[in-house]
C-alpha cells in the first residue's frame, strides 16, 4: 500500500481508517499501536521537515517511522527496553536523511532532552492496564497501573515533561480511549485530558477516530445487548498547544468560560 498526503489528509474532526496504513516497515503485530495514518496527519498539519518530532511512549516505532518518511527529525524513547530495540530494527529502511535518538527513558523525566527544544509531540499511551507492555518485569511501566485517580496523576507528570521540552506556540498531540468496567463506562479520555489541561496546555483539537477490525466486537457483542450497553468504538485525538511565554494563560482559560478550572 502506498500514500498519497495530497489525497488522504483529513479535514474534519472524525478520522475513520478501515484500512491500515502498511508502506514502509509499518506493521500490525505489535498490540496497540495506532494506524500510522494518525501521526502522518498530525505531522503534515503542525509541523515542517527537519522539525524535532518526539514520541516519549514510542512502542512499535508508528511515529519514528512516520517521521523520518516526512523528513522529520526523531527523538524517542520508550521505557521497555525491549521497544527501542524493535524500533531501531524497524527504522532501518531508506528514507530520509533526519537526525535520530532512540532512548530507553520514562516519559515522567525525560532529562536528556533539553528545554523547549521539540516542536511536535506525538504519543499513545496505554489505557490503565489493558495491555500490559512489560508484563509486570517493569515496575514503573503506565500499563501496570490499574486505578483510574493513580494513572491520571502520573499521566500529569507526563504533561508537565511534555510542556517542559516543547516549545513555545507548539503543539502535542495524544491518542487515548475510554473503557468499561463492568457496565459502567470509565472516562479515561476526558481525565487524560483534564491532566494536561491542568499544566496550562491549551486544548486546540479533539478528534474522534472511529476504531475498525476489533476484535473484541464479536466476543462482546452479546453481552452488550444482554446487560444494555454499547461497545466503545471510538478514540480522542486530543492536540494541545503550549501557550508562547508572551501569552496570559490566565485570560486564554476565561476565554473558554472557565472550563479548565475547578
Amino acid at each position: 500500500m502506498t500514500y498519497n498526503s495530497d489525497k488522504n489528509l483529513e479535514v474534519t474532526t472524525v478520522w475513520s481508517f478501515p484500512e491500515r496504513g502498511s508502506w514502509a516497515t509499518h506493521s500490525s503485530n505489535f498490540r496497540g499501536n495506532f494506524a500510522p495514518q494518525i501521526p502522518r496527519n498530525i505531522m503534515e498539519m503542525f509541523s515542517q521537515p527537519g522539525d524535532y518530532i518526539l514520541d516519549p511512549m514510542v512502542g512499535g516505532g508508528t511515529t519514528a517511522i512516520e517521521a523520518k518518511m516526512l523528513a522529520r527529525n526523531i527523538l524517542a524513547s520508550d521505557i521497555n527496553p525491549n521497544f527501542i530495540n524493535k524500533v531501531n530494527n524497524v527504522m532501518g529502511f531508506e528514507g530520509a536523511k533526519v537526525y535520530s535518538d532512540l532512548k530507553v527513558a520514562d516519559a515522567r523525566c525525560l532529562s536528556h532532552i533539553p528545554n523547549q527544544s521539540i516542536d511536535l509531540v506525538i504519543t499513545h499511551p496505554p489505557y490503565l492496564n489493558i495491555i500490559k507492555y512489560s508484563d509486570g518485569n517493569i515496575p514503573e511501566d503506565l500499563s501496570n497501573i490499574g486505578s483510574l485517580p493513580k494513572f491520571t496523576a502520573q499521566i500529569r507528570l507526563v504533561a508537565k515533561e511534555l510542556y517542559r521540552v516543547l516549545k513555545g506556540d507548539k503543539f502535542c498531540a495524544v491518542l487515548i480511549g475510554d473503557t468499561r468496567k463492568g457496565r459502567h463506562y470509565v472516562p479515561l479520555a476526558f481525565n487524560v485530558m483534564l491532566a494536561f489541561l491542568k499544566e496550562d496546555f491549551i486544548l486546540k483539537e479533539d478528534i474522534v477516530k472511529v476504531q475498525h477490525n476489533c476484535k473484541m466486537t464479536n466476543r462482546w457483542g452479546w453481552k452488550a445487548k444482554r446487560d444494555k450497553f454499547y461497545l466503545i468504538m471510538h478514540e480522542h485525538l486530543f492536540v494541545f498547544r503550549k501557550p508562547r511565554a508572551d501569552e496570559n494563560i490566565s485570560r486564554l482559560k476565561q476565554s473558554t468560560k472557565n472550563i479548565y478550572q475547578q
